[in-house]
């Protein structure tokens, strides 16, 4: 079963409010069994639309990916998120 993942493309508009965000997230990603790959650092944009802070989370699988970002836990975090900051964010199938 391919891993499933999770790719976010974030500029934050409330610097002082997204850190509510990153930690009511915390027990959905740790529930979930979320690997950080990426998660802000420098970014080299090659074409398209740049995002300030770009984050990449690997899931056992794409149910977990998508289980996670259903969980209460989840949507509570993000209901602080969407007053804090403007993002995509999309789930997807990693390579077996």
């Amino acid at each position: 079963m391919p891993k499933g993942y999770w790719i976010a493309r974030v500029d934050v508009e409330n610097a002082e409010r997204y850190p509510d965000y990153v930690s009511m997230a915390k027990p959905a990603f740790e529930r979930f069994g979320a690997k950080f790959l990426a998660r802000g650092g420098e970014v080299h944009s090659l074409e398209g639309r740049n995002r300030a802070r770009n984050v990449v989370i690997e899931f056992a699988t794409v149910q977990d990916a998508l289980d996670c970002y259903n969980s209460t836990e989840y949507q509570a975090a993000k209901a602080i998120r969407l007053t804090a900051a403007s993002s995509e964010l999309i789930v997807t199938e990693g390579i077996e």
